[in-house]
């Protein structure tokens, strides 16, 4: 238990990798991932339902 993350542990990792100069954030600052939206939509529509179960993925969550 005392190598579990705390609770404000996963701000404070994001926080040292913005300072260090993350990757990702330095691809999205130069690739604009909406082109790959409707791509992501499509992949993500398998299931309207309808037999229950765990809903898909709301790629809308994840904009930034």
């Amino acid at each position: 238990m005392a190598n579990s993350p705390g609770l404000f542990d996963f701000d404070e990792r994001l926080g040292r990798l913005s300072g260090i100069g993350d990757q990702l954030e330095a691809y999205a600052s130069a690739i604009d991932f909406e082109i790959f939206r409707p791509a992501l939509d499509q992949a993500l529509a398998y299931s309207d339902g309808a037999k229950g179960g765990r809903p898909p993925w709301d790629c809308q969550e994840f904009r930034a």
